[in-house]
């Protein structure tokens, strides 16, 4: 599969998130632009990048979330994406606890 080093760089960042554990795309954005030296990098391109993650069972991509925990996009479905997360207790009834 050939993508981008952005997303790859994505992608190895998601790998990072230990289990129970979650990261918001802005995070993500954050820590990108730094390594990269930049003032600052669009979370929305991060989301684009988890968005194209075609082997998600590998690479974690339900625990990266919204800001303030909120779930978003998930390409098997934001249920799929809670219930993972349930699963690894980092969320109770849709809440990050």
């Amino acid at each position: 599969m050939i993508c981008s080093d952005f997303r790859k760089t994505v992608w190895e960042m998601m790998l990072t998130i230990p289990y129970g554990h979650t990261m918001t795309y802005g995070e993500i954005a954050e820590r990108i632009a730094k390594e990269r030296g930049l003032k600052r990098m669009s979370a929305q391109a991060v989301g684009g990048a988890v968005g194209h993650n075609s082997i998600s069972l590998i690479i974690p991509c339900h625990r990266v979330v919204g800001a303030n925990g909120k779930l978003t996009g998930y390409a098997g479905g934001i249920e799929k994406k809670k219930w993972l997360l349930e699963h690894e207790s980092r969320y109770f009834n849709g809440k990050l606890i």
